[in-house]
């Protein structure tokens, strides 16, 4: 490291930190984000022109916090991201260039990376390697107002893949702009792995693990999801008919019903949904509600069947399917040592101590 160029450098970035503190008050978020851009921007580059190695960084990250005692967020960690945050959109005019001379897309994509915050953007960095797939969950978590950790767990899910690909009813069933929000709202498959049921569950075993779970389900769901009940009651010329669960959605201002199944999906399923969405809109549904929406999770929706079951309905139906975490076979199960046997084992190999 040139030791005449380092207090020189040194000054740069406490006079680029101090200018980002004049403008916290006005816009605190967007300019902290992009001082750490500029700061790993310069770092790099003086990395490259002085040849220094990465003993530059608990040096800086030492002197900043030394003359600099109120300013956070300058651990060797944290400088190693600046770092990287620079080299990921360094290629790019996006973080470059004023915001009046990006395109209009390149100027969306800077709104979301300024939007969110520090550690959204490096999960989003570290996790997501496509410019377009990772804009995409930038607006996601801007719309649903996600924690970093639900961020993280969407990515992981691969919810991408899944938005938007239920089997459904929509375009024939309600107006073009409703049929479209609806169709970003509901995804396939779901993925229910915070549950573990063995192969041989009963539905209603589903039924109540998804409840006992319920914030994991709604965050599975989506945002504007609203826990009406769980075999929601209905009398129908005095017969009593259940509803698996029911929800209302806040922005689509519409019930939608669940109905959960276990196993290949039956054409029939589409005939009991509707009916019960017809009873919902009778007797639920106010004037200001849009129409219920159906929803049948199943294991496997069998496209095919699924997409002639729901043509020709009038209600909006979808059809997705569900995964979630299986428990052992009861085979494999008992074929694994218990704890007592464990123990038993551990204690034929540690010597006692006493002797």
């Amino acid at each position: 490291m040139s030791e005449n160029s380092y207090p020189g450098f040194l000054n740069e970035v406490k006079v680029r930190i101090r200018a980002a503190q004049n403008k916290a008050a006005f816009s605190i978020n967007s300019e902290m984000i992009m001082m750490y851009y500029d700061l790993g921007k310069m770092i790099d580059i003086k990395q490259k022109q002085e040849g220094w190695g990465a003993s530059v960084i608990p040096r800086l990250s030492k002197d900043i916090q030394n003359e600099l005692p109120e300013i956070k967020g300058f651990s060797e960690r944290n400088i190693g991201y600046m770092i990287r945050f620079a080299r990921e959109y360094g290629d790019s005019e996006i973080l470059q260039l004023p915001v009046a001379k990006l395109e209009n897309k390149s100027a969306q994509i800077r709104k979301l990376i300024v939007s969110l915050t520090w550690s959204h953007n490096i999960i989003l960095i570290e996790k997501v390697k496509d410019l377009k797939i990772r804009s995409w969950y930038m607006e996601k978590t801007i719309m649903n107002g996600w924690s970093k950790e639900t961020l993280a767990l969407m990515i992981k899910s691969k919810l991408y893949e899944r938005d938007g690909k239920s089997v459904n009813n929509f375009d024939e069933s309600l107006p073009i702009e409703h049929s479209e929000s609806l169709k970003n709202i509901l995804k396939d498959p779901y993925v229910f792995d915070f549950m573990t049921l063995s192969g041989t569950y009963k539905e209603r075993e589903l039924e109540t693990g998804l409840i006992r779970h319920l914030e994991k389900f709604l965050i599975e769901l989506g945002q504007g999801f609203a826990f009406v009940g769980r075999q929601f009651h209905f009398e129908v010329d005095e017969k009593d008919f259940y509803i698996d669960l029911l929800f209302y959605h806040l922005k689509l201002r519409s019930f939608i019903v669940i109905e959960l199944k276990k196993g290949e999906f039956k054409p029939e399923y589409a005939g009991k949904i509707n009916f019960y969405c017809n009873i919902v809109d009778d007797k639920l549904k106010q004037e200001t509600d849009n129409p219920t929406i159906g929803l049948i999770l199943c294991q496997n929706k069998n496209k095919i069947m699924a997409e002639y079951s729901v043509r020709g309905i009038n209600n909006p139906i979808g059809v997705s399917e569900y995964e979630l975490m299986q428990a052992l076979p009861a085979d494999l199960k008992s074929s694994l040592p218990t704890i007592e046997e464990i123990e038993k084992e551990l204690q034929k190999e540690i010597p006692d101590q006493k002797r």
